[in-house]
């Protein structure tokens, strides 16, 4: 299973950057995905999450209204629109999902609950 992101770069505040998450791995079936930051010196923090199905999207308070996080359950895809960046949005954005991945061992199937992350991309606004 892996999780590649893709979008970020530099931009100067007020201005507007989209990243993208896509999952690859038939064994794992996708319960949430969700976006976090972590900025230097500071502990990774929840950005965004969003249910598989429901499409449920949860935001932390410094990020809503500005920030839109979606999914394309077909493309196995997840997004996070940012508008109105500030200074402070200023961090590694990593990508995680959680669900049930499937193990095959002889003649036993069974899943257990896992999640995994992504490489980060780095966003970075200037004042």
């Amino acid at each position: 299973v892996q999780l590649v992101e893709s979008g970020g770069g530099l931009v100067q505040a007020g201005g507007s950057l989209g990243l993208s998450c896509a999952v690859s791995g038939s064994t794992f079936s996708v319960n949430a995905m969700g976006w976090y930051r972590q900025a230097p010196g500071k502990q990774r923090e929840l950005v965004a999450t969003i249910t598989s199905r429901g499409g449920f999207a949860n935001y932390a308070d410094s990020v809503k209204g500005r920030f839109t996080i979606s999914r394309d359950r077909a493309k196995s895809s997840m997004y996070l629109q940012m508008d109105n960046l500030k200074p402070e949005d200023t961090a590694v954005y990593y990508c995680n999902a959680e669900g049930q991945e499937t193990f095959h061992s002889g003649i036993y199937t069974y899943t257990k609950e896992n999640e995994y992350w992504g490489q980060g991309t780095q966003v970075t606004v200037s004042s």
